[in-house]
């Protein structure tokens, strides 16, 4: 099994602002894609669409200020069964965000795909906490015909 991980600073945030762009459609839909739908408490389904297709993401764990957790599934079948992490912590004027995205049954070129496609989202959340507007789809970079 392989992983996706990466890790960013959002500036002058706390974890609890981090935590409600991942945890509400207003916040998803600012950062991630546009198309975001469905229920964001424990045990609900988020449906996450773009122009190729998409993803439905069951919430398996929440725990506000500190962690959100995801299971996909349904989408394309390298993510079905995947699981999608967030850990928050404060450091100084930085909330860190440590993402993972784990459970690749292996290391297919989609999954090199989609750790680009991950870190830019990434930005785009850093950059709708830190000035209220992010780069969600269809707004976001284009890196290939995968978008």
């Amino acid at each position: 099994m392989s992983d996706i991980l990466h890790r960013v600073g959002v500036e002058n945030s706390s974890p609890q602002q981090v935590y409600e762009a991942l945890t509400t459609l207003d916040g998803l839909s600012g950062w991630w894609t546009e198309d975001t739908t469905g229920t964001t408490d424990p045990d609900g389904v988020i449906a996450f669409r773009f122009p190729p297709g998409g993803f439905d993401m069951k919430v398996v764990g929440l725990d506000p200020g500190r962690q959100v957790r995801w299971e996909v599934v349904d989408g394309p079948e390298e993510w079905i069964g995947t699981t999608i992490r967030w850990d928050l912590r404060q450091d100084g004027d930085y909330t860190i965000v440590l993402f993972a995205h784990e459970g690749w049954r292996e290391q297919v070129e989609f999954m090199y795909h989609c750790s680009t496609k991950w870190a830019s989202y990434l930005l785009s959340l850093k950059q709708l906490v830190e000035t209220g507007k992010g780069a969600p789809s269809p707004n976001d970079v284009r890196i290939s015909d995968w978008h």
